[in-house]
């Protein structure tokens, strides 16, 4: 693989189309993700997200545009864009038969990687699991078995990481938890695509948000760009409620650091 220069982005994406029959589902994309930032592509369901990341990791054709990963066409160099780029769906992709040291040994043993083992050990360790390393995965809470299906997505160091809805169906304190880990990966120089349908994750975690809608990109920017497309807010003197959210995590203690000792009930 020939090394990009640092100036060109990690991710683009020009004129992207794609039409399931007469549905549009995307109707000419656009956008950039900049090495080692976090990029949020925001949308609700059917926005088109699932089918931007489907083309970007090569699983999908597209009917028009250009895309490129890492510096590599996504359409005529699609076997240096796999080995850029690794994808994490909606639901973690881990054997509950084996622990969590095996499952990720054996995913550096099928990628031919030299010393799995420490390989394994150092993502435990980085992931706040080495304490529940060798528990069976079906022992794990949501949380922790989302954070181990991107410890297994990191082995290889590929430089692109894409995260599809990487919170859905998780309680409050293991979506903390995985947004812990997201901001982990941007902090060790990866560079995260994350989309999702949730506002506050994008508000949490990204450098910058693309509002996809109705296959079309209506919005691009930081989150202070964003805001400024809002009329200037009325000052008023108000009583500050805490929402649901912090009433949760207050009673159940979520501002403790992300530990590995939770089971699923």
């Amino acid at each position: 693989m020939t090394a990009q220069p640092i100036a060109d982005p990690a991710i683009r994406v020009r004129g992207l189309k794609k039409s399931y029959g007469k549905l549009d589902v995307l109707r000419g994309v656009d956008f950039d993700v900049a090495r080692g930032s976090i990029f949020a592509l925001l949308g609700s369901n059917g926005a088109g997200k699932t089918t931007t990341v489907r083309f970007l990791a090569t699983l999908l054709k597209a009917d028009g545009g250009t895309a490129s990963v890492d510096g590599f066409d996504v359409a005529t160099q699609s076997a240096n864009v796999r080995e850029s780029i690794s994808l994490t769906g909606q639901f973690a992709a881990v054997d509950e038969i084996l622990s969590g040291r095996e499952n990720l040994v054996l995913v550096a043993r099928l990628r031919h990687l030299e010393n799995p083992a420490v390989i394994a050990d150092d993502l435990l360790r980085r992931f706040s699991l080495t304490d529940a390393g060798a528990r069976k995965v079906a022992t794990y809470s949501g949380g922790m078995r989302r954070r181990l299906d991107i410890a297994m997505s990191l082995i290889g160091n590929p430089p692109v990481i894409v995260l599809d809805e990487p919170t859905t169906g998780l309680d409050p304190e293991a979506r903390i938890e995985v947004w812990q880990a997201v901001k982990e990966l941007a902090e060790y120089g990866t560079t995260v695509l994350l989309t999702t349908q949730y506002l506050n994750e994008a508000e949490q975690l990204a450098d910058r948000i693309a509002i996809l809608h109705q296959g079309r990109i209506i919005v691009n920017g930081t989150l202070a760009e964003l805001k400024q497309l809002f009329p200037p807010a009325t000052v008023e003197y108000v009583e500050k409620q805490p929402t649901l959210e912090e009433i949760f995590l207050a009673i159940v203690g979520g501002d403790d650091k992300p530990h590995a000792t939770g089971t699923d009930n």
